[in-house]
């Protein structure tokens, strides 16, 4: 486990994060769980690799729908990244920093996943898709488009 909040370079805390989050691949999807190999969503997903990181979740969940983001219009994975995670520019994104994505233009952002590959060769990230669960996919110019938030797990030394 690795020691909260700064006290690790960050390059070190990417690297674990991106070493985790490509033990979660193969992982089925199911909505609101976070367990390897057993299901998670996009959520569960960072979740498990946070726990794994830092022997804890952050914070307790509420259940959450689906449609979490359209009923409710607030945007709380962004919000929840500002307290928990480090906020950067997408600029400075390297593997291992956390993506944020708006499904559509007007929406608040309800999906996340792991940068894995850098943002100048060929980009790409770990996520958990509905149907599909846990892959690494290329990040394309139409996910591209609709990254709403770029996240370090370090919380200092970016």
């Amino acid at each position: 486990m690795f020691p909260r909040p700064s006290s690790v370079a960050a390059e070190t805390v990417r690297a674990a994060v991106l070493t985790e989050a490509r033990t979660w691949i193969g992982t089925p999807y199911r909505h609101q769980a976070s367990c390897k190999r057993g299901g998670c969503d996009c959520l569960g997903l960072l979740r498990g690799i946070w726990h794994t990181l830092y022997g804890s979740e952050p914070q307790d969940l509420p259940s959450y729908s689906a449609d979490w983001a359209e009923t409710g219009g607030a945007e709380t994975l962004i919000e929840a990244g500002r307290t928990w995670l480090q906020e950067i520019t997408l600029e400075v994104a390297r593997p291992g920093d956390v993506l944020v994505f708006r499904w559509r233009d007007g929406v608040p952002a309800k999906h996340v996943g792991i940068l894995s590959k850098s943002l100048t060769t060929s980009p790409a990230i770990i996520h958990a898709y509905e149907r599909v669960g846990v892959i690494e996919s290329p990040l394309v110019p139409t996910w591209g488009r609709r990254i709403a938030a770029v996240f370090s797990f370090s919380k200092g030394d970016i």
